[in-house]
């Protein structure tokens, strides 16, 4: 490993406010998110995905998400991201001030139709879509497009790694600035995960790659530290490992973000997130859902003794 800021900085995007709450039977109020969001940034996170635009009628859960985008723009250097699944979505995206829109394009037409009810060409259309909008907007809104199930699908199976890579080029020739590639239902492992990252990074060259892990069969960090090892610099999670999909069977929550910034700063590379501050965040998932499971290791035990990380 070399010692360059590049090769050594990771960025880590949580995204416990949105894929943390989509299947949770209870949720912070407004002003619990603004303390979250408030925590996490004063603890040196710099990209946070809040939310999905979806009808507030039928997702309560993330009813304030322009709020919490509007909160995020007056913060420094912090960048907020969030889902849409339609076209009606990415318009209301456009009102905003959101930096960063994710968008889904399945690896399977299984997981596709059960997940946005559009298969997987459909779901490209959306990636269109989206780039006329910006586009005609004059917007510089980021896109990314998530490949869910890059791994393997609990509807149609088993998934070709080439398949994975033909779609995400595609997904860069439609209009995507990034490309995310999710492991959703947790059956990767460390090789397989390493696979597909070099191949990925190979094909796509400087465009961004993220990894999206979950932790269902307790693979989740060993397969954070094979993507890592490949050179993959942005890795998703969650605070507390809350989430899942809930159209993928099987599905549970994703690698828990504190785990994740542990991993990253004992294996040397640099975060500029404070874990311990960061834990800060953990009574208030305690306390707004009180039925949810803490996965993550740190959140329940916390960090060891600080030690010189040379020493490590």
């Amino acid at each position: 490993m070399t010692s360059s800021h590049a090769d050594t900085h990771v960025t880590l995007r949580e995204l416990g406010l949105r894929d943390g709450l989509q299947m949770a039977r209870s949720c912070p109020s407004t002003r619990q998110k603004r303390e979250w969001i408030r925590i996490a940034h004063d603890a040196g996170v710099r990209h946070l995905e809040v939310g999905s635009f979806l009808p507030q009628d039928r997702y309560p859960h993330f009813a304030d998400v322009r709020e919490l985008i509007a909160q995020i723009g007056g913060l420094d250097d912090c960048v907020s991201s969030a889902l849409a699944l339609n076209e009606r979505g990415v318009d209301d995206a456009l009102a905003t001030a959101l930096d960063e829109i994710v968008l889904t394009v399945s690896a399977t037409d299984g997981h596709s139709m059960a997940n946005i009810g559009k298969t997987t060409e459909e779901a490209l259309n959306l990636v269109r879509y989206t780039e006329l909008a910006r586009r005609l907007a004059g917007c510089r809104l980021r896109l990314v497009a998530t490949i869910p199930v890059a791994f393997g699908c609990s509807i149609a199976g088993p998934v070709r790694p080439d398949d994975v890579i033909r779609l995400a080029c595609t997904c860069l020739e439609t209009g995507a600035d990034a490309i995310a590639v999710a492991d959703t239902v947790g059956y990767a492992g460390p090789r397989q995960v390493a696979g597909l990252c070099r191949s990925l990074l190979k094909r796509i060259g400087p465009t961004p790659l993220i990894v999206h892990l979950h932790d269902t069969r307790g693979t989740g960090i060993a397969n954070a530290y094979a993507a890592l090892e490949e050179g993959v610099r942005i890795l998703d999670g969650t605070m507390g490992g809350l989430g899942g999909c809930p159209f993928a069977p099987g599905a549970t929550g994703n690698i828990a973000f504190e785990d994740l910034v542990y991993l990253c700063e004992r294996c040397g590379y640099t975060t500029g997130i404070d874990l311990e501050h960061l834990l800060g965040i953990i009574p208030i998932i305690r306390d707004s859902m009180p039925d949810e499971t803490i996965t993550g290791t740190l959140g329940r035990v916390g960090p060891p003794a600080k030690i010189p990380w040379s020493e490590q």
